[in-house]
């Protein structure tokens, strides 16, 4: 699969049709040591789901350096100008 420069890839048929995955579904991706684990969403639990945010967030921490840019700045590098925004 290739990523697209957006950090999409597209879910193969067979692989959706077993997970009963449809447009508008919930997945999860999960790291583990081997490599990430696709999850439909609402396979994990509510306890599962937060106890996962909290190691994955606990693992990254600390390790993004914005320099000086703000939030917005940050935004906008990441995911480019919106020109469908109005600029004021």
């Amino acid at each position: 699969m290739r990523v697209t420069e957006k950090g999409q890839v597209t879910i193969p048929k067979e692989i959706r049709d077993h997970l009963d995955i449809k447009p508008g579904s919930e997945v999860d991706f999960i790291a583990s040591d081997k490599g990430a684990l696709l999850v439909k969403g609402d396979a994990l639990s509510p306890e599962d789901r937060r106890r996962r945010i909290e190691q994955w967030s606990k693992r990254i921490e600390g390790t993004l350096d914005l320099g000086s840019m703000s939030t917005d700045e940050y935004m906008i590098w990441l995911r480019g100008n919106r020109d469908d925004l109005d600029s004021r």
